[in-house]
């Protein structure tokens, strides 16, 4: 196996989102005893158990704030859970991805024209929820054209993209939509939301994986933007999706002679070092 070749995506690992969010969240952490965010500040594991070493808290509940401070995450927070923040008087340390901040603008300005604002992603994800509390009352998620083509819509749509998803799904659901909707709706309106640095990192994935016999994507198993690297990856070749070396496993190699690596965009570059390392002392027989 010494002929192996391990190669990285062109594009991968941390985007500038996350490298701001936890230099906000580290610089906090320095002038407060203990801070508390609502989910963590990134999905991914790593990330967090680090910044838990530096006092940030991991809460679900506003009730479980024991200081004053408190932290939104990267992925953002509706206005409804911003005003019962401001409510209890509580310190905000805001680090809310600048692009999904662009993208609840978008929502709110769809849904101040009166538009209903139907956004490509899914439901349960914390920056969509964010998202439809932006959107108003007259909002849906969903990763289904076709299923809201069922439901009873308004003539007025705009449609909108949790920032995480691929163009060539989002595209794919917009002319779904679209084909479903027509002749009905009078108005439509949409808002591309995508992240570019998200969409770099799935074109570079595509890319390597066209010429490897094995994909290895790195990033936490709860990760939007990972998972799509590996929905990206896995209809070309071979994928595993892994939060650590320690996940490899050594007949993933068997027989391979070009294994593609790429990460999500919350992933530290030191976990993306040790995966190269590890597959590299494994296809060489150390």
């Amino acid at each position: 196996m010494a002929k192996v070749k391990v190669e990285k995506a062109r594009a991968l690992g941390s985007c500038f989102g996350v490298r701001r969010a936890i230099k906000i969240i580290e610089k906090a952490a320095k002038e407060h005893q203990e801070i508390a965010t609502l989910g963590p500040i990134v999905h991914n594991r790593l990330v967090v158990a680090k910044l838990a070493d530096i006092g940030v808290k991991v809460i679900n509940e506003l009730d479980q704030v024991q200081d004053r401070v408190i932290a939104i995450t990267s992925h953002g927070a509706p206005p409804q859970l911003l005003s019962q923040i401001q409510a209890r008087e509580l310190r905000v340390i805001d680090t809310t991805c600048p692009i999904v901040r662009s993208a609840q603008k978008a929502a709110k300005k769809l849904a101040q024209a009166g538009l209903c604002v139907i956004i490509f992603g899914e439901a349960t994800h914390p920056e969509v929820k964010g998202l439809l509390g932006w959107a108003g009352n007259n909002a849906v998620a969903t990763l289904d054209g076709g299923e809201v083509a069922k439901l009873k819509l308004p003539r007025r749509l705009g449609i909108v993209s949790q920032t995480t998803q691929s163009h060539p799904k989002f595209v794919e659901f917009t002319n779904e939509l679209i084909r479903a909707v027509f002749p009905n709706v009078q108005e439509l309106r949409i808002i591309n939301t995508l992240c570019q640095e998200t969409q770099k990192r799935q074109e570079a994935a595509l890319e390597l994986a066209g010429k490897s016999d094995l994909m290895i994507v790195v990033g936490g198993h709860n990760s939007a933007n990972t998972q799509r690297l590996a929905e990206v990856c896995s209809p070309i070749v071979e994928t595993h999706l892994i939060e650590t070396a320690a996940e490899i496993q050594m007949d993933w190699l068997s027989e391979k002679q070009y294994i593609g690596v790429t990460a999500g965009a919350s992933t530290p570059d030191e976990a993306i070092e040790e995966v190269v390392r590890k597959l590299e002392s494994l296809a060489s027989g150390d």
